[in-house]
């Protein structure tokens, strides 16, 4: 349903010419295939070619531990946010129903990552 004085985008659509409608349909299933891709953390660090260490360095915390959080298989969502943001991302999440199209749900963004030398600072200074 449009509202009044406004064009729905599938009429602009349809009032182009079929090879730019055609251009535009591979267009679309291009950036949903992009979308629909799925990946560990390990193999979305791995394609970046970001070292676990500079993930670590970035979180403040060690190798080990992004070892660890990558063979996770629950990992915690605010985890999940901050190693994302590691790797100079930002981590959205799609609910998807049968019934309507998907949706992004929106989150605070994750607080930034402290330095590891910040956090041997506080350490040391306990």
């Amino acid at each position: 349903m449009a509202i009044r004085g406004m064009v729905s985008a599938e009429d602009v659509i349809a009032s182009l010419p079929k090879k730019r409608q055609k251009a535009i349909e591979a267009r679309g299933k291009e950036l949903l295939a992009r979308v629909t891709r799925r990946m560990t953390l390990s193999e979305l660090r791995k394609g970046r070619r970001i070292s676990q260490e500079k993930v670590a360095e970035a979180l403040g915390i060690g190798q080990m531990q992004i070892s660890r959080l990558e063979r996770r298989k629950d990992p915690r969502l605010s985890t999940m946010q901050r190693t994302v943001a590691a790797m100079g991302g930002q981590l959205t999440l799609v609910a998807t129903f049968p019934d309507q199209e998907p949706v992004v749900l929106v989150t605070e963004p994750p607080a930034k990552p402290k330095s590891a030398l910040k956090k041997k600072e506080r350490r040391s200074a306990a």
